[in-house]
């Protein structure tokens, strides 16, 4: 039975750029170690997705209707549905001294950002600099290995998905989940305490679980700090009797 619109999914993917065959991205390992794209800092496991959200490139949501479990699919997705055609317009020629000014060296095909955008520098010429304000993948068809590896149906299982999606570490199997009717309790792992920007990504979890299981209208988060536990050999020693100071006669 293929996916329909809305079903949450994990799903392995490899992207090639048509172009080139040149393989782009992928989120199985094996492949990343052949493709000399492997990143020891990186975690290789299946996409989740909710079919028809607009989370991929438009020509790859619309294929996802035809995935069906352990098969897989080759598609085709041409700039129109994926990155966009190439815009001469967002080449720009920026003084070379405005990069000194912050401190930047602009090298060919290093990535920069000028005033809070991502651009490609493709060339440095005497006092001015090009760089390439278009996504890097703009202009390119690129063809997409799917495999389905799982529809995710249990409420437990959507709910740490998207937990999952907007806070990638610690994994999944750490958080603890309590569901009810109408309402959700996320129980935090110590090793979520610290992470930056954790109030914001409570906040658009919140948001995520009530778009996507409408039926929970109240989401609540549970932080619990443990007192740590002290062995024999870590108890404070007892303080020593205070000395005699009193002089003798």
């Amino acid at each position: 039975m293929p996916l329909k619109k809305g079903d949450f999914a994990l799903v392995n993917s490899t992207t090639k750029v048509k172009e080139s065959n040149e393989i782009i991205n992928t989120t199985v390992e094996q492949v990343a170690k052949e493709a000399n794209l492997h990143r020891s800092e990186n975690t290789y496991e299946p996409e989740f997705v909710v079919v028809g959200e607009g989370w991929v490139p438009k020509g790859l949501d619309e294929a996802l209707v035809n995935l069906e479990k352990d098969k897989e699919l080759n598609v085709e997705v041409p700039p129109e549905k994926g990155y966009g055609q190439r815009d001469p317009s967002k080449m720009k020629l920026i003084p070379i001294r405005r990069f000194a000014n912050e401190k930047i060296t602009p090298v060919p095909g290093s990535r920069v950002e000028i005033d809070g955008r991502s651009a490609l520098v493709r060339s440095v010429g005497a006092g001015r600099v090009q760089v390439d304000f278009n996504p890097p993948l703009a202009g390119k068809t690129l063809i997409y290995n799917l495999k389905l590896e799982k529809i995710i149906e249990s409420n437990e299982e959507k709910l740490k998905a998207l937990i999952h999606r907007r806070l990638p570490t610690p994994p999944p199997e750490k958080f603890k989940v309590n569901l009810t009717q109408d309402e959700c309790t996320i129980e935090l792992p110590e090793e979520a305490f610290l992470i930056e920007g954790l109030q914001i990504a409570k906040r658009v979890i919140a948001s995520d679980v009530q778009r996507f299981m409408p039926e929970l209208v109240r989401v609540t988060f549970t932080e619990t700090f443990k007192k740590p536990q002290t062995t024999s050999e870590e108890k404070p020693e007892e303080a020593a009797p205070p000395m005699d100071t009193a002089k003798t006669p």
